[in-house]
């Protein structure tokens, strides 16, 4: 068994970073700066930080160096603890939305800890030793410092991180195949239909208002959806959006009562969703086996004359970036994004003839067989590395 110690007696510092303005595109002397969304997938992400400018003596405070690892410490309950490590050569600033844990080097090797914080019995201790709110948890530094971390010598914490790091590696390469199809299908849409904003081929064009099916409407969910209730109506949120098509036994149930104002927003079973706060714009297909669900007030459910567009077109249409990246435009002028009804309606689609259409549908339900497959060679990697990643420290 190797020296179990507390975290705080490893760390050479640990804070919060810095409240500057942060802006979306740097103009001259800006640097990037992180935010909770920059460690969303537990790496660095470069694309998913803003900018700010920094004074020098802020930059000597604030700059990440290498081996420094960013908390999550006031998340969702899901996300809390959720950590990336920094070794890069592009200068960052370290964001007062997460929490700077670095050690001292000559003790703990940063990666060790890293993976360590990743394990599943730490997680779990830092969602139970969250304070939770309504939608949010947070830690305090107390509680993060008071962890026990095994520690066996530099040589082993070396050895461990390296092994990890290399299933890591397969890991993120199985993550970065399956996320290829998404641009095999951009890829597809735009050589066959062109940019549906320049519409460079002159297909018509209209607002996917002239595609609702006659005596419907495009409409949003349940405005509180309460408390589970037992034996209650399932009800569609956000959060649900990306495992419609795998899982819809987890669903939040509701009193039916509530759910009876709500005729409207009911599910027939074949309708397209779309996020309306938070991830907007995040496209899932309703089936049959979801018909008389509702959906919360965050989503919209769009009801298609499919005599008039192919489904799999129109989904996979406001799917695409250029869509994804027009519906972000519509709801940038609001302090709390949210796409409405009136911009769902007046979002521009182009009308190929259907036998294209169908075409287009029928590449989308390849790639989409082809993504079903890779999906579960993922979910093997993912658990074969968690496996990985619990062994390592319980046998410590």
């Amino acid at each position: 068994m190797s020296n179990r110690v507390l975290l705080e007696s490893i760390v050479a510092k640990i804070g919060n970073g810095i409240d500057a303005e942060q802006i979306d595109q740097p103009s001259d002397g800006m640097f990037p700066i992180s935010r909770i969304e920059t460690i969303w997938d537990g790496v660095i992400d470069f694309e998913r930080v803003k900018y700010a400018q920094v004074t020098k003596a802020e930059i000597d405070k604030y700059a990440l160096q290498s081996g420094d690892i960013l908390f999550s410490h006031i998340n969702s309950p899901t996300h809390i603890g959720k950590t990336a490590i920094y070794r890069s050569d592009q200068p960052l600033i370290h964001g007062i939305n997460l929490l700077l844990i670095r050690v001292d080097q000559k003790k703990c090797y940063p990666e060790y800890l890293n993976y360590y914080f990743k394990s599943k019995n730490v997680r779990a201790l830092f969602r139970a030793r969250c304070k939770k709110a309504v939608n949010q948890a947070s830690l305090n530094q107390p509680d993060i410092l008071e962890l026990e971390v095994p520690l066996p010598p530099l040589t082993e914490q070396k050895r461990i991180a390296s092994l990890l790091a290399r299933a890591d590696r397969l890991r993120q390469l199985r993550r970065t195949a399956h996320d290829l199809s998404d641009s095999v299908l951009q890829s597809v849409f735009l050589e066959m239909f062109g940019d549906p904003f320049r519409n460079e081929k002159g297909w018509e064009r209209i607002e996917i208002a002239e595609l609702i099916r006659s005596g419907d409407t495009i409409n949003y969910g349940v405005v509180q959806p309460g408390d589970d209730f037992p034996n209650g109506t399932p009800v569609i949120r956000v959060g649900d959006l990306d495992n419609l098509d795998k899982d819809i036994t987890s669903l939040k149930l509701i009193d039916p009562k509530i759910e009876a104002s709500y005729k409207r927003s009911r599910i027939v079973g074949d309708e397209i969703l779309i996020a309306c706060v938070g991830s907007i714009g995040k496209i899932a297909l309703a089936t049959e086996k979801m018909k008389g669900f509702n959906i919360v007030r965050a989503v919209a459910r769009v009801p298609a004359d499919y005599s008039l567009v192919n489904r799999l077109f129109l989904a996979a249409y406001l799917s695409m970036p250029i869509i994804q990246d027009f519906f972000q435009r519509e709801t940038r002028t609001v302090a709390q994004p949210t796409l409405n009804i009136t911009q769902i309606e007046e979002t521009p689609i182009l009308m190929p003839p259907l036998s294209l259409q169908e075409e287009f549908a029928g590449v989308v339900a390849r790639v989409e067989s082809l993504r079903g497959r890779m999906g579960e060679s993922v979910r093997q990697v993912e658990g074969l590395f968690e496996s990985l990643l619990n062994q390592a420290f319980n046998q410590i």
